[in-house]
């Protein structure tokens, strides 16, 4: 039987829209490549999700990357409320799911800065079971750690567990451990998948 759905959320439960989030800072489509190549592109950003850097130390690693730069990766990165947006659709479909007796998590790279500037966009949260937000453990996914923690954390078990994500290796890594898997490309076409599963769980 399936007890448990658990949630990433960035492009799952939000929108993580970081392009259009540089364009709200007026910035111009070149300057926007090379912001993104210096930070949201490059292996740093799992530093920033991993939470082991302080502001600082992130902020000079990105300017590294590029140096020319170092005043509009300042400007960019001084607050990023609005880099993570709503979805409507985010409580609705958790209230759908607790009212139907599953419990609901989340599971998600996430880095403190983004947590505390775009607060209004996890309005979702509360609604929810529990979860982890990969700053606050200091590991993140794809790595194997992340997803044990969790099911040790809540007393849960993997293969009574359906793990949403939209990055296919998260997926796969949530899979080898026995959670079922679905990669996120729509609303609809999660829920026709979820409700698959459901439906196969019931019957065995």
């Amino acid at each position: 039987m399936i007890y448990n759905i658990i949630f990433d959320i960035g492009n799952v439960l939000t929108d993580f829209r970081w392009k259009e989030f540089l364009q709200d800072k007026g910035f111009q489509e070149e300057m926007i490549r090379r912001i993104a190549k210096a930070s949201f592109l490059s292996p740093l950003w799992n530093e920033v999700d991993r939470g082991v850097w302080d502001a600082d130390k992130l902020m000079k690693e990105f300017v590294r990357m590029d140096p020319e730069i170092e005043k509009e990766l300042y400007l960019a990165f001084n607050h990023i409320g609005g880099m993570v947006a709503k979805r409507d659709y985010a409580i609705p479909w958790i209230q759908d799911l607790k009212a139907r007796g599953y419990k609901v998590y989340y599971l998600s790279n996430f880095s403190d800065k983004a947590h505390r500037d775009c607060l209004d966009a996890l309005d979702f949260i509360p609604y929810m079971d529990g979860g982890i937000l990969s700053y606050q453990d200091r590991m993140i996914k794809p790595d194997a750690k992340i997803y044990q923690l969790l099911l040790a954390r809540y007393e849960l078990k993997a293969q009574e567990s359906v793990f949403i994500d939209d990055t296919l290796a998260n997926v796969e890594a949530a899979r080898a451990l026995g959670f079922h898997g679905i990669v996120f490309r729509t609303k609809e076409q999660v829920q026709e998948e979820l409700e698959g599963i459901l439906r196969e769980s019931q019957d065995v």
